[in-house]
């Protein structure tokens, strides 16, 4: 063996040990943490609630939080708030926005200069390198503000399986119905976001095609399982460079009875093309998908105990990882519930840790905390 086949073969050694001992330092870091939870801290990050006032974040340990534009209208005591909560918890927060651009333009309500962020509509007409620019200007604002966690972008196709114009189309929302080469786009905006620190969820799998708005009403989509499979590829391409996958509300007739975020076949698609990514629901308490939990066209307006019980348990065996709510109230109800269901079912517990050692990962890796070993 020659000096210079030695040196090569002692400097890939050298890199796998490096990596190696590298990924168990992770490992140790996670375990001590993890470990150092109770079972209740535990479930609270899997919660991503309307974000609440400081001291109720912090009473209740929840792990991500949600920002809309009536927490932005004061950014200065935002901000105070976000780094004042962060130094108190555990472990500090995901703090997620819709920061999509165009119509979902939550930054438009800081300052008029925000406005004319464009759509994913008009930006997949652009190139690489002007979506480059309008993603980085986005992701400082968001951290020069706290905001860690961008629910973009959207994925969903822009037609259905009859040519038909899709609700995220009409919206604007849209990258449009993308392929194995037009699916840079998307990438290049999550990519640009990501090096400024700010991590992207992809929403929503396996690919919104219908017509209506499924916060609203219970959306149903007659796609055959040939084009569902078709507008999952696109979620497959961009797998590794987006942590977050979030599950649709829409109903998939030709697959399940059920929403997609309350079925285990669909929610096992999407942890496929990433087993580390975090599987989020959408909004739990939006009136679609509390009216097909109680088998009604509306929702009452003292939603029964046991159907938001059985909206829980439905979210819980299907896989999803993290559960997204807009009352904060009601995430204390998910925690404590979530609590019993563990001390009496060694098999929810271990669905629950899973999960949230999962969320703590993510956190670690994308730089959400980091606690070094002594």
């Amino acid at each position: 063996m020659t000096k210079k086949v030695l040196w090569i073969c002692l400097s890939i050694f050298g890199m796998l040990f490096s990596n190696n001992l590298s990924d168990h330092r992770e490992t140790l870091v996670y375990e001590k943490v993890f470990h150092a939870l109770s079972l209740k801290e535990k479930i609270a990050q899997m919660l991503m609630v309307y974000m609440p006032h400081e001291e109720y974040i912090v009473e209740h340990q929840f792990g991500a939080v949600l920002v809309m534009k009536p927490h932005l209208k004061d950014t200065i005591a935002f901000k105070k708030t976000i780094q004042n909560t962060n130094t108190r918890l555990k472990i500090p927060l995901f703090v997620a926005i819709d920061q999509e651009g165009g119509f979902v333009n939550r930054l438009a309500s800081i300052d008029s200069k925000w406005k004319s962020l464009p759509s994913a509509y008009e930006m997949r007409l652009w190139n690489l390198e002007k979506i480059d620019s309008v993603a980085i200007q986005t992701a400082i604002a968001l951290k020069n503000l706290g905001i860690n966690l961008n629910l973009a972008p959207v994925l969903d196709p822009a037609t259905d399986f009859k040519g038909k114009k899709t609700f995220m189309e009409v919206s604007k929302r849209s990258w449009g119905d993308l392929d194995s080469n037009s699916y840079l786009k998307p990438q290049q905006f999550v990519k640009s976001l990501s090096k400024h620190g700010v991590a992207s969820v992809s929403k929503h799998f396996p690919g919104y095609d219908s017509w209506t708005n499924s916060d609203h009403q219970i959306s149903l989509s007659i796609s055959p399982t040939e084009q569902i499979q078709k507008n999952i590829q696109v979620f497959e391409l961009l797998g590794t460079d987006i942590p977050f996958i979030m599950m649709s509300s829409v109903r998939f007739s030709k697959i399940s009875i059920a929403p997609a975020v309350f079925d285990s076949n669909l929610v096992s698609k999407a942890k496929k093309i990433n087993p580390e990514a975090v599987i989020l629901t959408d909004d739990l308490w939006g009136a679609s998908l509390r009216s097909w939990i109680s088998g009604k066209k509306s929702v009452q307006k003292n939603y029964p105990k046991a159907d938001f019980e059985r909206l829980i348990i439905k979210s819980i065996d299907a896989g999803n990882d993290m559960l997204m709510i807009t009352y904060p109230a009601k995430a204390v109800e998910i925690i404590e519930f979530l609590e019993n269901l563990a001390q009496k079912d060694a098999r929810y517990k271990q669905k629950l840790e899973d999960s949230a050692y999962k969320i703590l990962k993510a956190k670690y890796r994308l730089g959400v905390w980091k606690d070094g070993l002594d």
